[in-house]
């Protein structure tokens, strides 16, 4: 008998730490699937592939969004591989915007691969990258960086800075062309270090401006659209983002 009692406690025991090992294991599964943060020694860097599906983007309070917290603007949404814009189209700019949050240094890049199908001339849909940026109610401020979604001569990239209040900004700087528009795979990346903004399309430089106006605030993202009916939103987004302020 005590030899049997023996038996069942190592069996009791060998099933509890197989248990164990197989928790753990799929927590860590669940978590490398969600998304990549951590404080380097020189800074911090978020990465992500927008694993769930959320409306807003959310990925365990990683982000704050444009219409829960700034009121005007639009919120981003997910679904596994694509995050793109909730935006109307036909509500001036309402762009859709989500912001990092957590502490970041001044000097931060953005990047994210830019998935787009279904460009047409007629519908103005544009990718954006946020730095040093902030959300409050009615309130929007920092520095966007835009591509629109073509690949002809009425394609642009921009630099814009928010000003604050709904439909207040100011282009930075503008260049138009086939050239500085995005297509389907392109990796799109903003960088701003000191008081200069520099804009890259598949790591060549395609734009560059200086401001002085904002000095802190968190990298994010944002999408335009213009001239479309509903259904298009999902036409154009971003299927991975990185931000850091340490590169």
């Amino acid at each position: 008998m005590k030899e049997a009692r023996t038996i069942r406690t190592i069996l009791r025991r060998s099933w509890w730490i197989v248990s164990l090992v197989f928790i753990v294991s799929c927590e860590n599964s669940r978590s490398s699937q969600i998304v990549h943060e951590f404080r380097a020694s020189t800074g911090t860097v978020y990465a992500t592939s927008f694993p769930m599906a959320e409306n807003p983007i959310s990925e365990r309070g990683k982000w704050v969004n444009g219409r829960e917290v700034g009121i005007r603007w639009a919120n981003i949404a997910t679904t596994p591989g694509l995050a793109y814009g909730t935006e109307s189209g036909r509500s001036g700019y309402d762009d859709s915007t989500a912001l990092l949050t957590g502490t970041w240094g001044s000097d931060q890049m953005a990047e994210a691969t830019v998935r787009s199908v279904n460009q047409t001339e007629r519908v103005y849909e544009e990718v954006e990258l946020r730095l040093r940026s902030s959300l409050s109610a009615q309130r929007a401020t920092g520095y966007e960086i835009n591509f629109r979604c073509s690949k002809t001569a009425k394609a642009y990239a921009q630099i814009v800075r928010w000003d604050g209040r709904f439909g207040k900004f100011t282009y930075l700087t503008t260049q138009d062309g086939m050239k500085y528009g995005v297509a389907d795979e392109d990796v799109v990346k903003a960088t701003i270090v000191g008081n200069v903004i520099t804009a890259y399309i598949n790591g060549v430089q395609v734009l560059q401006a200086t401001d002085n106006v904002y000095t802190i605030g968190s990298p994010g993202m944002g999408f335009f659209l213009d001239g479309a009916a509903s259904g298009v939103n999902k036409d154009y987004g971003f299927a991975n983002f990185k931000a850091s302020d340490s590169f």
